[in-house]
């Protein structure tokens, strides 16, 4: 990854022990870059930060309104949920309003990250479910937009008629022809673009005028839906969930895999990308919180902040032995 600049350092003691690098960059509502950190034509793959502008056909076909989708459903359409009690009930529900089943979905199936549902899947002796999996609010929006089309039931090939939506709304949102793609963890296409090219998309959600074009009102509608609903997008514990609540004016937030963080910045139609180039969660989580809070829209003693940023190690007797910070020039 090119020219990838220092975003958050992890001190033991006196020392700097590791350094995590990557990328960040802040977009406004003209699609010109405010300010970066390392390289923002790196190309990358946005991962779980994508499934916004991934649920844009949903809305903007009219298949939302028509199947009756609410905030709770288009929050879960753009979530990576820890599978508990709260999200599976709704998805299931959802998927049955539509005459589907598990059996519809093309996602997989993985134990659920919340630790007292994922023990209870395992003492209980049984498998979890394709609802179980983080995506499945997601491709229940796809299974919306695929039954209201009258497409087939294969709906994550690349060639599929809802992909080609997708990779059509990705394009123009992010204003960059992708390069290509890869398959995320949930069987779909994930479309590569650069870090600007990411950031200038969350600016244009950012900067969205509902009652505006089709596009627009889609963009209003998602991120008002994640704001609303924040323990729907990821769950208890979670960065995306904790930060979104703390934060002093509505800020949409969405993680990705292998290190990836976005916010949606309405009140100050903004938009960050940040993608720590090792994959590292705590330095995505670290990096966007500084930001965040260089932005002034989130308190720096937070205790949802200093969980993820200035946040204290601690060893197996609880002595604590250093902290995750980020780098002195992402607060000043």
């Amino acid at each position: 990854m090119t020219n990838p600049a220092p975003l958050c350092e992890i001190w033991r003691g006196p020392l700097a022990e590791s350094l995590h690098m990557g990328h960040a960059v802040i977009c406004d509502d003209t699609g010109q870059i405010v300010e970066a950190w390392g390289d923002p034509e790196a190309t990358i793959l946005p991962r779980s930060s994508a499934k916004m502008l991934q649920a844009l056909p949903l809305i903007e076909s009219g298949a939302a309104k028509a199947r009756g989708l609410t905030s709770e459903q288009l929050a879960l359409a753009c979530a990576s949920h820890n599978g508990a009690t709260i999200h599976t009930e709704r998805v299931n529900q959802w998927i049955a309003d539509l005459g589907l089943s598990d059996d519809d979905f093309r996602c997989g199936a993985h134990l659920p990250f919340g630790k007292a549902e994922s023990e209870a899947i395992i003492r209980s002796g049984e498998s979890p479910c394709q609802v179980h999996n983080n995506c499945s609010g997601k491709h229940a929006g796809f299974l919306t937009l695929t039954q209201y089309m009258g497409w087939g039931p294969d709906y994550v090939d690349p060639d599929h008629p809802l992909q080609k939506a997708a990779l059509q709304a990705f394009e123009e949102v992010t204003g960059e022809a992708s390069p290509g793609f890869g398959i995320d963890g949930c069987s779909a296409p994930n479309f590569a673009t650069t870090m600007h090219g990411m950031a200038r998309a969350m600016a244009r959600f950012a900067s969205a005028h509902d009652g505006g074009d089709a596009r627009q009102t889609a963009a209003v509608q998602l991120w008002q839906a994640m704001v609303k609903h924040p323990e729907l997008v990821a769950g208890e514990t979670r960065a995306c969930t904790e930060l979104m609540r703390a934060c002093t004016e509505p800020v949409a937030l969405k993680t990705g895999a292998e290190g990836f963080f976005i916010a949606i910045i309405p009140g100050r139609k903004l938009g960050v990308a940040v993608k720590a180039a090792d994959g590292a969660t705590r330095a995505a989580e670290c990096t966007i919180a500084a930001l965040l809070v260089r932005l002034g829209v989130l308190e720096g003693d937070h205790p949802a902040t200093r969980k993820v940023m200035n946040a204290p190690i601690r060893n197996w007797r609880g002595i604590e032995t250093g902290m995750v910070k980020p780098v002195a020039n992402l607060l000043s």
